[in-house]
């Protein structure tokens, strides 16, 4: 099949996005997020988030050489006040930096006007607090060597947040090629939901991936399942779902828990759920049953975390995250962050969700509490 070059896109199918997902992906200081836009696919290993991150050693690479009408362009989440911008082009070996092109600017993401011209492979520009969209890179004419982009520096106010946990999804919808516009606009709701997720489930010595692929098939017959940072998803599922992005936002932290050794499934996909439906889309996880225990699994299990994560130690999922990715998990670890056995908590959560059998206590005169107000009102 034909692929098109264009990396970010609009959604064919119907997608809704709830604001609290959003507010999700902000970083705890009052950072503006920020996205790639580009005409030209990654090299293998060198992905687009490479050029905003905080590491020297790492940079972006097309995979083909760049032309004249290409364009790598960092898009703000909102418009900045720019006092000073600076990119670097090139390997750090020295090699492919951009003799001719451009550094331009946008201040509503669609009108670019040109800043500076690249010499030796750099570009600078000082706007003097000039209110900025999006910045954009411009070969003047066809390179004849991929287009490597090694920084992008940016100082303005408010900041904007470089990537913490660089990150690209690799689309493949050849079973399903009607599927490419919804597949790639999830796609880039889980690589901005990728620093959340790592936040989350972040652990001393770890290493997120930084490629992970994700595959709709016409033949997989349940939701989504992910592996060796691979998801597969089920074509006729979101067809018919287009809306549970969710449901990939669950994979995708699959592929970064990186677990060892075999733990407990209901705890595995309880944590999944948990990192959906308290920080991804919380409100959404629905209605708990009341006869629900603590390996219920999925939403059920999340639910728990959560109880015993408010009541307990709010960093919980991220301790007990650590002991699984170490292959140290044994139930023990419930007494130790909590002084309490996981019987017990399970027993303390199901109790909380009982229904009150009256809304004020029985007293003196009152008889039954809320259900003779009840009576007396009727």
């Amino acid at each position: 099949m034909k692929i098109s070059m264009k990396l970010v896109l609009t959604a064919a199918l119907p997608l809704v996005f709830s604001p609290s997902a959003a507010r999700a992906t902000q970083p705890a200081e009052a950072r503006v997020a920020a996205a790639v836009e580009t005409t030209l696919k990654s090299a293998s290993g060198q992905i687009r988030q490479f050029a905003f991150d905080s590491d020297p050693s790492t940079y972006f690479a097309s995979a083909s050489n760049a032309r004249v009408g290409d364009h790598f362009t960092l898009v703000f989440d909102q418009a900045v006040s720019v006092k000073s911008l600076a990119v670097t082009t090139g390997r750090p070996t020295g090699g492919d930096r951009l003799v001719t092109g451009t550094l331009e600017v946008s201040a509503d993401g669609k009108e670019f006007e040109a800043l500076s011209q690249f010499k030796d492979g750099v570009a600078g520009a000082k706007p003097d607090g000039r209110k900025v969209l999006a910045v954009r890179v411009k070969p003047a004419a066809d390179l004849g060597r991929p287009l490597v982009i090694r920084d992008i520096a940016v100082e303005s106010e408010p900041a904007v947040a470089r990537f913490k946990y660089p990150i690209e999804f690799i689309v493949d919808v050849s079973d399903s090629p009607d599927m490419k516009e919804w597949a790639e606009k999830v796609a880039r709701v889980c690589e901005r939901n990728y620093d959340m997720i790592n936040e989350e489930l972040k652990s001393d010595g770890f290493k997120p991936r930084t490629v992970i692929s994700m595959t709709l098939k016409k033949d997989y017959k349940g939701v989504a399942a992910a592996g060796g940072g691979r998801i597969t998803g089920s074509v006729s599922y979101f067809k018919k779902r287009p809306d549970d992005v969710g449901a990939m936002i669950h994979e995708t932290v699959h592929c970064v828990q990186a677990y060892r050794a075999r733990p407990p499934g209901w705890l595995v996909e309880g944590i999944a759920d948990y990192v959906r439906f308290f920080k991804y889309e919380p409100g959404k996880i629905g209605k708990i049953k009341a006869d629900a225990h603590y390996n219920g699994s999925y939403r059920t299990t999340a639910a728990f975390l959560n109880f015993v994560a408010e009541k307990y130690d709010k960093d919980l999922v991220r301790k007990l995250n650590k002991v699984l990715r170490e292959g140290e998990y044994r139930e023990e670890v419930w007494r130790t962050l909590t002084k309490k056995t996981i019987q017990e908590l399970d027993d303390e959560w199901r109790a909380s969700m009982r229904p009150a059998t009256s809304l004020i206590p029985d007293q003196p005169g009152i008889v039954g509490g809320a259900r003779a107000l009840e009576s007396e009102a009727k």
